[in-house]
């Protein structure tokens, strides 16, 4: 678990994990930018990322998949849609 997008990327490429639940709203680096350096860096390129937010507009959803997330689920998701 990490807190804050620096902290998950960097955490993430000593773990190398292969499901990622990010939420947007995080501080000092938003989930789409995490979405995007994890697209970016051939280590964790390959993680299926599923993006976490309290908004689950169509343009929210378009918005996570166009940073590179692989699905989008609005808070909270239930242990099912998980």
């Amino acid at each position: 678990m990490a807190y804050n997008g620096p902290q998950g990327i960097a955490k993430a490429q000593e773990f190398l994990p292969e499901v990622v639940l990010c939420d947007i709203g995080l501080p000092g680096m938003d989930g789409y930018a995490v979405a995007r350096a994890f697209r970016a860096e051939s280590a964790l390129r390959g993680a299926f990322l599923v993006a976490l937010s309290g908004y689950a507009l169509p343009e929210d959803l378009e918005r996570a998949q166009a940073a590179g997330f692989d699905r989008h689920l609005a808070k909270p998701p239930s242990l099912a849609r998980l």
